[in-house]
C-alpha cells in the first residue's frame, strides 16, 4: 500500500515553487532550500537536538543509521520516546540499550521507518512496508490504523504528528514496535479475533512465531469463520491445512497444487490455487489481501475457510474434473467415495474424458447410464494411500474387481498407455493422481 501526501499540501508547494520570490522567503543553509513546510535540520538533527529522544539518539548512533538519516532522503520516522524505549527494556528485561547489539536494535529502529514522506494527513487505514528487512528480500508490514487518532499495529499511539524535516518527517509514538512473525500479525489486527482464538486453542501460535520459520499463511477473516456451520472436528488439522512451509508472495503464485502443513497418514495435504483471475484457492476461497508480511513468512487473507478435502473434495476444487465430478454424481458414488477410505484414485481429466466420448460417439456424460459409469469409474479406484513413491511395477486391484497394470519409469503409466500427468494430490481420505486417459475394465 502506498501512502499519499496531502493533495493541499502539493498544491500549495507547486504554487510557492511556481510564484517564487514573489510569495516565498527562502535561504539557503548547508545546500537546503527552505521552503514552507519543510524543515532545516534532518531527522537525526532534530532528534539530538529534543531530550525526549536520547535514548533513540543512542540506539540510531549505535546502529550506524543516526547516518542514514541525516543525509538526505525521504522519510517517515515514527520515533519512541524514552519512556517507551524503558518500557521495551522492562519487557524485555535488560537495563538499557548498551545491552542489545547492534544487530538485535537495526530491524528493530528500520521497522520505525518509511521509506517515503508521510505526512498524518495523508496516512490511511492498512499496511505499509518499513525499511525492516523479511524474506526473500521484502519488507516488514506496519499496521496502521486513522479510525481514532493514529495507532500502529493496535497498540502504538502517535502522540504527535508531522514534526517537519529536511529529510522526510516525524511522528512521536508512544510505544516501540517489534517487528512481528506472521502469528503476531494476526493478533495486531481485530478482523483476525476468530483466528487468534482457534490457533491459541490448537496450541499453534508459539509454532507460527518460530523466528526461524518460512511461512506462508492464507488467513481467514471473522467474517469467514462465522460462515461456519459447525466447528471443524480437527481443528489443528484445518488451521494447518492454511499454511504452506515456505514463503510464498503474490507475485509467485501460480496455478497448480501446493503442499500444506497439514497431513494425512504423514502425507502433507494440497490446497489448488487457481490465478487465473485473482487468486482463488480450493475453488471457494478468495484471497482479498496479499502480502502482509511479518518477519517469518507472509499473510495473504481470505473470505473462507478452507477445510480438507476427501478425493471427491479434490476432484470438486479443480475445473479439469468438473467431467469426472459429474460421472461420480450420476453414478451414486459420492458417499462412497467421501468415506472413511483411503483410497487411491487415477482421475481422468476433461480432456481425457473427452477422448473417451469421441472413441463412443457420444457427446457427453447424458449419454451414458449409471450402469454403464458405475465399473468404469470404479476401475479407476484402488484401496489404500498409494502416493507415487510406493508404487511399483505390477498389478493392483481396482474397487471394480479388475486389475490395472503399473508399470513405474521416468513416470507412471498405467495399462501400457495411460499416464499419471500430476501425481499425489493428498486429501482427508486418500490421494489422487490425474491421468490422461479414461481406464476401462477388460471387456469395456
Amino acid at each position: 500500500m502506498k501512502t499519499k501526501i496531502n493533495l493541499k499540501t502539493i498544491s500549495f508547494l507547486m504554487a510557492v515553487i511556481t510564484i517564487g520570490a514573489l510569495t516565498m522567503s527562502s535561504c539557503k543553509k548547508d545546500n537546503i532550500i527552505i521552503i514552507p513546510g519543510m524543515g532545516t535540520k534532518s531527522i537525526t538533527k532534530i532528534a539530538a537536538a529534543d531530550p525526549q529522544f536520547s535514548i533513540l539518539v543512542q540506539a540510531l548512533t549505535k546502529t550506524g543509521l543516526a547516518t542514514t538519516l541525516d543525509e538526505p532522503g525521504t522519510y517517515t520516522v515514527f520515533a519512541p520516546t524514552n519512556t517507551a524505549f524503558n518500557a521495551l527494556f522492562t519487557k524485555l528485561g535488560v537495563s538499557g540499550i548498551d545491552q542489545l547489539s547492534a544487530d538485535a536494535l537495526r530491524p528493530i529502529l528500520l521497522y520505525h521507518v518509511l521509506g517515503t514522506k508521510a505526512v498524518s494527513s495523508g496516512l490511511k487505514s492498512g499496511y505499509v512496508p518499513t525499511l525492516s528487512p523479511a524474506i526473500g528480500g521484502r519488507f516488514v508490514s506496519l499496521k496502521i490504523d486513522v479510525m481514532n487518532g493514529v495507532k500502529l499495529n493496535s497498540t502504538a499511539n502517535v502522540t504527535k504528528a508531522d514534526i517537519m524535516a529536511s529529510n522526510g518527517v516525524i511522528h512521536v509514538i508512544d510505544q516501540v514496535l517489534l517487528p512481528p512473525t506472521v502469528a503476531d500479525l494476526a493478533v495486531e489486527n481485530s478482523n483476525f479475533t476468530s483466528l487468534v482464538s482457534a490457533l491459541s486453542n490448537a496450541g499453534l501460535v508459539s509454532a507460527l512465531s518460530d523466528p526461524k520459520g518460512t511461512f506462508t499463511v492464507f488467513a481467514p477473516t471473522n467474517a469467514a469463520f462465522a460462515q461456519l456451520t459447525s466447528a471443524p472436528a480437527d481443528l489443528k488439522s484445518v488451521l494447518l491445512y492454511h499454511v504452506l512451509g515456505t514463503t510464498v508472495y503474490a507475485n509467485k503464485v501460480t496455478t497448480g497444487y501446493a503442499k500444506t502443513l497439514s497431513t494425512y497418514m504423514t502425507h502433507p495435504m494440497d490446497i489448488y490455487i487457481d490465478a487465473a483471475s485473482g487468486v482463488k484457492i480450493n475453488n471457494s476461497a478468495t484471497v482479498v489481501l496479499a502480502d502482509v508480511v511479518g518477519t517469518n513468512g507472509v499473510i495473504h487473507v481470505i473470505d473462507k475457510v478452507l477445510l480438507p478435502p476427501t478425493v471427491v473434495g479434490i476432484a470438486l476444487n479443480n475445473s479439469n474434473f468438473s467431467i469426472l465430478v459429474s460421472a461420480v454424481v450420476k453414478a451414486g458414488l459420492v458417499n462412497t467415495l467421501n468415506g472413511t477410505g483411503p483410497f487411491t484414485v487415477f482421475a481422468p481429466t476433461n480432456d481425457a474424458f473427452q477422448k473417451l466420448f469421441a472413441a463412443l460417439k457420444v457427446t457427453g456424460i447424458n449419454d451414458l447410464t449409471a450402469a454403464q459409469l458405475t465399473p468404469i469409474l470404479l476401475y479407476h479406484v484402488v484401496a489404500g494411500n498409494n502416493v507415487s513413491s510406493g508404487l511399483k511395477t505390477g498389478n493392483i486391484p481396482s474397487l471394480q474387481g479388475s486389475n490395472i497394470s503399473v508399470n513405474v519409469g521416468t513416470g507412471v503409466v498405467l495399462n501400457g498407455n495411460t499416464n499419471v500427468i500430476i501425481a499425489d494430490v493428498q486429501g482427508s481420505n486418500g490421494v489422487v493422481h490425474a491421468i490422461d486417459q479414461v481406464l476401462l475394465p477388460p471387456g469395456k
